[in-house]
C-alpha cells in the first residue's frame, strides 16, 4: 500500500473570501470559521504569517479548502499570485499521509521534492476555546506542477480540524471524491506518469480520463480533447487547468433540489450526477455524485 492514502483536501484560491464562502454556503456546505495560516519556508524555521486564511467544508476524512489571500500580495510564500492572475479557482491540492518522514524520503528519492518536512499551524476555535492545529507538509517541486501547489500533508491534530459540529452539510456531502486536472494532449502521458510516481499507484483508464485511485478519493487527468465528455459546456481558461472537483452525497435528488433552489444552474454529469459550472462555483466546477464511502 502506498504511504499516501487519500486526497486530503482540494485548495480553491480566492481574493474575495466573503463572496466565495457565501457561494459555498449556498451550495449547501457548512464552513468552518476563518483561520489564518502561520508557516515556515524551511524545516525547523520560524513560523510567520502567510498572508492567507481558510474556511473549510469538512467531512471527517478529507475536506474542501477555500483559501483566501489577504493583503497587497507582498506576502506570497506559495508563489501562487501569478497563477490566480490567470484565473481564481483550484490551483493545487493536498494528498494525505500518515508519516511525513516516510513520504518525504520517498518523494525526495524519486526527485519529486526537495522541501523537506515543513511545519504549518493555524489557530482554530473549539468549544473549549482557541487551540493550535498543527500539520507537516512536503511540497512537490513547483517546476513539476505547473497546475499549482501540490503537496502531501500529515495532520498532527486532526481532531481540531474535523470537529463534529462542522461535519453535517445541508447538501448531504460525505467526502471529497475527486479532483479533475485538464492538460494539453501532448502533456497527458508525462502528467499521468508524474502523478503515478507522486501517489505510487497505477493509473486506470475510464473513458477519456486517467484515474489514480486512493483509499479515499481519486485524482483524474483528462486531455483537453476529451474534456467536453467529462464536463460538457465548460471552458478552459489556461492549460494545465484544475477544472473541477466532485463531492459524494447521500441523496443526489435532495442535493440537486437544494442547489437549484438556491439559484444555481445545474447540468447533468455524464455517467450520473450533476454539476455546477466554474462560473458560478468560484472558478472550478463542482460536481455531485452518489458515492459510497
Amino acid at each position: 500500500m502506498t504511504d499516501i492514502d487519500r486526497i486530503d483536501h482540494s485548495v480553491l484560491y480566492t481574493t474575495d473570501m466573503d463572496a466565495t464562502a457565501a457561494t459555498y454556503e449556498a451550495l449547501g456546505f457548512t464552513l468552518s470559521p476563518l483561520s489564518m495560516h502561520m508557516g515556515s519556508h524551511r524545516p525547523g524555521g520560524e513560523r510567520e504569517p502567510m498572508g492567507a486564511g481558510n474556511r473549510c467544508a469538512l467531512f471527517g476524512g478529507n475536506y474542501l479548502e477555500l483559501l483566501g489571500l489577504f493583503g497587497d500580495g507582498g506576502i506570497d510564500p506559495w508563489n501562487i499570485r501569478s497563477l490566480i492572475a490567470q484565473y481564481e479557482g483550484l490551483h493545487g491540492n493536498s494528498f494525505g499521509c500518515a508519516d511525513a518522514a516516510v513520504t518525504e524520503e520517498r518523494l525526495r528519492a524519486a526527485g519529486l521534492s526537495s522541501s523537506g518536512v515543513l511545519p504549518l499551524q493555524r489557530e482554530v476555535e473549539t468549544p473549549d476555546g482557541t487551540a493550535t492545529a498543527r500539520f507537516q507538509a512536503i511540497h512537490l517541486e513547483r517546476a513539476l506542477t505547473p497546475e499549482g501547489l501540490v503537496h502531501a500533508a500529515c495532520h498532527l491534530t486532526p481532531e481540531l480540524i474535523h470537529q463534529s459540529r462542522y461535519l453535517r452539510h445541508a447538501n448531504g456531502a460525505t467526502h471529497l471524491e475527486s479532483v479533475l486536472l485538464v492538460v494539453d494532449d501532448s502533456d497527458l502521458a508525462a502528467t499521468v506518469q508524474r502523478y503515478a510516481r507522486i501517489l505510487d499507484v497505477t493509473p486506470v483508464a475510464d473513458g477519456p480520463r486517467q484515474v489514480l485511485r486512493l483509499a479515499l478519493g481519486q485524482m483524474e487527468i483528462v486531455p483537453v480533447s476529451g474534456f467536453a465528455e467529462v464536463l460538457p459546456g465548460e471552458g478552459v481558461p489556461a492549460l494545465p487547468y484544475m477544472a473541477g472537483q466532485t463531492v459524494a452525497v447521500a441523496d443526489l435528488a435532495a442535493a440537486r433540489t437544494l442547489v437549484e433552489g438556491n439559484g444555481f444552474a445545474t447540468r447533468d454529469l455524464p455517467g450520473g450526477g450533476f454539476f455546477v459550472g466554474a462560473a458560478q462555483a468560484r472558478g472550478a466546477a463542482l460536481a455531485f455524485r452518489e458515492v459510497r464511502s
